[in-house]
């Protein structure tokens, strides 16, 4: 397989979860988590950054929407995690602004096996559509945890909920591409340490 792909599956009582990810052709997006409004912003994320990606999964959507959202960001978090080991040697660091009309969306990654979250988004709006737009602090979290990486995601400003969300994944996107390019000429990963 190729080192830049990979493909993680997830059972549970709550959900039932597929996600594949390539870093190397971005051909193939095709989200379906049963929630609308994040299967736009994945595939919105996955567009612009330049990932191939997949996303099943089937969830208690009738409980609440918590669980697959949360899940399918430990486990997207797994995919990168996989693709880091497969690799072993990448750019690490990630930066990306991104407009969207009114908002202004900010990301930042390092991939440093220290995983850590922040996010600063002071929404106008609780929902787009029926989406509460709350659920999106687990998902980075779940995503940064399982992915071990520094996540840093800032909504700048803006009026329109969706449109701060959308900058802020389409911003992610890019950073995450940017993270994980392989170095050229192979060699450790990037810390003076010499190891992460």
């Amino acid at each position: 397989m190729n080192p830049q792909q990979a493909e993680v599956i997830r059972e549970t009582k709550e959900t039932r979860i597929t996600v594949r990810v390539d870093l190397s052709d971005a051909s193939t997006i095709d989200v379906d988590t049963g929630i609308a409004f994040f299967d736009h912003m994945l595939t919105g994320m996955a567009f612009h950054g330049s990932i191939g990606l997949s996303v099943r999964a089937e969830g208690d959507l009738d409980v609440e929407y918590h669980h697959t959202v949360e899940d399918v960001g430990l486990v997207f978090g797994d995919a990168l995690h996989q693709v880091f080991n497969q690799v072993g040697s990448v750019h690490r660091f990630g930066h990306a602004i991104i407009p969207m009309d009114d908002a202004l969306g900010e990301a930042v990654v390092d991939v440093c096996n220290r995983p850590y979250l922040v996010y600063n988004a002071d929404y106008p709006q609780d929902y787009c559509g029926r989406f509460p737009v709350a659920l999106f602090r687990e998902f980075f979290w779940a995503l940064a945890v399982r992915a071990r990486i520094n996540l840093h995601l800032i909504a700048r400003y803006g009026l329109n909920s969706h449109h701060m969300t959308e900058a802020l994944f389409k911003a992610m996107g890019r950073a995450l591409s940017q993270a994980y390019t392989p170095k050229s000429g192979g060699g450790s990963t990037m810390s003076t340490k010499g190891t992460l």
